[in-house]
């Protein structure tokens, strides 16, 4: 980093964990998360379509295989986990795993590579290279997991009063595990208890794996031209990491959509 030198390294570490961040308040906008996570998000929608454009019964390039067995595992997922009938869940599982791995994904990039060249152009610009932030993996960012979980949270109330209705999604809610009039009230507090249980548990199991696997990475950059033998043993274990979250996060969501969908 510029004027890393003069760095401690708490202040190393709390740099690069600092969005670079815009307004105040309750308007504060992470603009590294949002560049970040439309960026990967591009990537994913401009790659797949141009596979499906250039798809054909003949032999398949490696790009186009790739595509269609990560298309094929996520179809096979949707179907063994899904019960219910929706044209909708299958893209979003698609979108949810590919798009939340290509985030996660960036955590593999060299920490000091990007925040690097940030400082060189902001110090070109006028500013301050050590007022000039750039936190490159938007799910290390509670903003964007607690995001992304609203949106399956919506999804489940949405799909929940469609198949049940608004009589039925409040009966739910209501009636179980006690099927008493009196202890209605107490089944209410602890469906609603379990309900926001999940999109919460989605948005911090997400930020929770990365956030500590960019700071390990952080801690490993600080021992300059010794983190090599380090470094690259963490990279291909936080492969499986990285994988796995994007994994977890589809699964779960498949599976609480699956849920609203049953009626009782």
């Amino acid at each position: 980093m510029a004027s890393g030198a003069e760095l401690t390294s708490k202040e190393y570490i709390t740099h690069h964990l600092t969005n670079w961040s815009v307004g105040e308040g309750f308007w504060t906008w992470h603009v590294d998360t949002l560049g970040w996570s439309i960026l990967t998000g591009l990537i994913f929608l401009f790659s797949f379509r141009a596979v499906a454009k250039k798809a054909n019964a003949g032999v398949p390039t490696k790009w186009q295989c790739a595509v269609e067995m990560v298309v094929e595992f996520v179809n096979d997922t949707v179907k063994s986990t899904f019960h219910g009938k929706s044209a909708v869940i299958a893209p979003l599982a698609l979108t949810i795993f590919v798009w939340v791995f290509l985030m996660n994904l960036m955590d593999l990039i060299p920490v000091d590579f990007i925040p690097y060249s940030a400082q060189l152009i902001g110090g070109a610009m006028g500013y301050d290279p050590a007022h000039v932030y750039m936190k490159v993996v938007p799910t290390t960012d509670l903003n964007m997991t607690i995001a992304l979980a609203l949106g399956v949270f919506i999804l489940m109330i949405g799909y929940s009063i469609k198949i049940k209705g608004v009589g039925g999604f409040i009966k739910e809610l209501t009636t179980q595990p006690f099927n008493t009039p009196w202890l209605y009230w107490f089944n209410f507090i602890l469906e609603i208890v379990a309900l926001l249980a999940k999109p919460l548990s989605l948005a911090l199991r997400l930020f929770g794996n990365l956030y500590a696997g960019e700071l390990i990475f952080i801690l490993i950059a600080l021992l300059g031209v010794w983190q090599l033998p380090l470094h690259f043993p963490w990279a291909m274990f936080h492969i499986l990491v990285i994988t796995l979250q994007a994994f977890i996060f589809m699964v779960l969501t498949v599976v609480y959509l699956s849920m609203a969908h049953e009626k009782h």
